[in-house]
């Protein structure tokens, strides 16, 4: 019988997480000159601003969960990106950052303290709940943009596929093109 990994499903949730951002992102660099930009109904009213928040959270809670003090800094600029193609290149950049840090997990560390520099304080997490808060975040907005999708010329592709073997036979293409192998994913 196996041996129980108590990291393997954060492990497998941020990969999930890089996949679903590749996706999405990929369906994105497909939209017609303004639909990136246009005005929507949702919580940031526009795809781009949506994105662009996704990454400056991803920016502040990745760096807080490497020990870094970049605090408010992630969000001094609301829109760091105007293009598709750079802010896909950019979130590659954050995502490979938070599967770097999954893989070197151990039990100890997701109880250890997180501290999130925010302005006049230090919040103090444990880094499984800011973990997962982060994962959650991430999934919330990226169904918005999803959504968004639906009302634009690119259909919006399938991001509710959970990392397991059964699916393999749909994302080889973006293994590769990310660099991973199924068995990354499943050990």
């Amino acid at each position: 019988m196996p041996t129980y990994d108590p990291i393997r499903s954060l492990r497998k949730l941020a990969y999930n997480n890089a996949l679903a951002n590749h996706r999405l992102l990929q369906a994105c660099t497909a939209l017609k000159p303004g639909e990136f930009e246009a005005p929507r109904t949702s919580f940031f009213p526009s795809i781009k601003e949506t994105l662009n928040h996704i990454i400056t959270v991803d920016w502040f809670y990745v760096d807080g969960l490497e020990g870094g003090t970049l605090g408010y800094q992630a969000f001094e600029v609301d829109e760091p990106f105007d293009d598709i193609t750079s802010l896909a290149q950019a979130q590659a950049k954050v995502d490979q950052r938070l599967t770097t840090l999954c893989e070197a997990l151990t039990p100890e560390k997701l109880t250890s303290t997180v501290r999130l520099h925010r302005g006049d304080r230090i919040q103090e997490e444990r880094m499984d709940d800011v973990l997962a808060h982060l994962l959650q975040h991430q999934t919330h907005h990226r169904g918005q943009v999803h959504a968004m999708l639906s009302s634009t010329s690119v259909p919006p592709p399938q991001l509710d596929e959970f990392i397991v073997a059964d699916d393999a036979k749909f994302r080889g293409r973006e293994l590769a093109g990310l660099g991973w192998s199924e068995e990354t994913l499943m050990r």
